[in-house]
Parts: C-alpha cells; sequence; structure tokens
C-alpha cells in the first residue's frame, strides 16, 4: 500500500508539474500573441502618421509654389526674398518633419517665415496679429502641428473692407499650452476647411489621445481654432540632433 501511494504522488507530482509547464507555456504564447499585435498596431499607427505627413507636403508646396509663380510672372521685385523663405520652410518641412518632435520655438519661427511670405503676397490687405508667450523654448510638438493651421486662416479667409485680419496667439499656463487662430470670414463662405484640418485633427487623435482639446467655432464674419494641449507631454520628447 505504501509502495502504490507513492507512486500515485509522484504520478500526481509529474502531472502538476506538466500541467504548470503547459500553463506557462499558454502564457508565454498569449504574451509573444499581445507583443506581436501590439507591434502591429504600432507600425499601422506610424504608417498612417507618414501618409498624413506626405499629405501635407504637396498642400503646402502648391500654394506656396503659386504664390511664387504668380509674382515671377510679373517679375515682381519679391520674388527672390520669396524663394529664400520658401527655401527655409522646405528644408522644415521636407527633413524635421521626419522626427517625431521638434522644438516649439522652431515651429514657430517657421511659423514666421510662413507669416512673411504671405505677407509679401497679400501686401496692404493684410493685418496679422501675432502673440507669442516668451518661455516656450523647453517645449517639444510634433513639426508641422500648428503651421497648417494658420495656412488655412490665409486659404480660407476673406479680405473684408479691404482686409484679410488675422489673429495668432501661442501662450501657456502651468499645465496648458494654448494655440488659437482666427479670421476674418463672409458669412455665404463654404463651410468646408480643405483636407489640412482634417489631417491635424487626426494627427492630434493620434499623437496626444486624451490630452489636448481642439474647438473650431464660426460666426458670420469670424472663424476661429482654439487648440489646447496638456504641457506634460511636451517636455519629455527633445530631439538632440535638431538644427
Amino acid at each position: 500500500p505504501v509502495m502504490v501511494v507513492c507512486v500515485m504522488l509522484i504520478v500526481s507530482l509529474i502531472s502538476g508539474i506538466k500541467l504548470i509547464q503547459h500553463n506557462y507555456k499558454s502564457i508565454v504564447k498569449n504574451e509573444d500573441l499581445k507583443n506581436k499585435i501590439l507591434q502591429t498596431q504600432l507600425q499601422l499607427k506610424k504608417q498612417e502618421l507618414s501618409m498624413l505627413k506626405m499629405q501635407i507636403h504637396p498642400h503646402f508646396l502648391f500654394n506656396s509654389l503659386n504664390t511664387i509663380y504668380g509674382f515671377a510672372l510679373k517679375k515682381g521685385d519679391e520674388t527672390p526674398e520669396m524663394i529664400l523663405k520658401l527655401s527655409n520652410l522646405l528644408d522644415y518641412i521636407l527633413y524635421q518633419i521626419e522626427k517625431p518632435t521638434v522644438s516649439l520655438e522652431n515651429e514657430v519661427n517657421h511659423l514666421e517665415d510662413y507669416i512673411s511670405l504671405e505677407k509679401l503676397r497679400f501686401h496692404d490687405t493684410l493685418e496679422v496679429n501675432f502673440i507669442k508667450a516668451d518661455d516656450i523654448s523647453e517645449m517639444y510638438i510634433a513639426p508641422m502641428l500648428l503651421i497648417p493651421f494658420v495656412e488655412n486662416s490665409f486659404k480660407h479667409g476673406a479680405i473684408i473692407d479691404g482686409c484679410l485680419a488675422i489673429v495668432i496667439a501661442v501662450k501657456r499656463n502651468s499645465e496648458m499650452l494654448f494655440f488659437e487662430v482666427e479670421n476674418s470670414v463672409l458669412e455665404k463662405t463654404n463651410d468646408s476647411t480643405g483636407i489640412g484640418l482634417e489631417n491635424i485633427k487626426k494627427r492630434l487623435e493620434m499623437l496626444y489621445p486624451n490630452a489636448y482639446t481642439l474647438e473650431i467655432n464660426k460666426t458670420d464674419k469670424l472663424f476661429k481654432v482654439q487648440l489646447a494641449i496638456n504641457i506634460n507631454g511636451l517636455k519629455t520628447h527633445k530631439n538632440v540632433d535638431e538644427s
């Protein structure tokens, strides 16, 4: 009887060990499967972001090149300056946009280049008020995140009483970064805002999920965009090779 009990105990022990091994292998397989699913989702996210960035390039370039083409036809004196500013912007959107983040200060500097380019095109029919916070040097955002908002204001804005009025503000407090753009519009202007804002909405959702708010409002004479992003997500990603 003792021998039988010992044999039964050994068999039970072996069965228990095999069961534990089987469960462990199942857990490992499940973890591997989860990791593969996460890697696939991450890859799809990167591919979608790349596609959105690729759509920004031709949209932005078409508008800028079309402006320079018009000046070249008229042999305008501003053409060389416009080409130089566009060259700086091209360097930014072709090289910096491949980085996950750039400094907010860098984005704002190129935003100013873009505004200067548009001022040459609009001459005296443009009034831009740009309000900037001083303490933005340590913040980092996705490249070409703010510029399309401003580009949209030029594209869909309207000249009223001889002037296209645009107000741009970059502000912050201890918790949030605020970016606002408003421009004059006509009452019967088409509500469509083009591919630019749609791309930005998708990028914001992918890059800053649950960490931003975006409000778009339109009245009879004003179109306004208000973006707020949690500052905690803007201080952690720095590109050491950023130029």
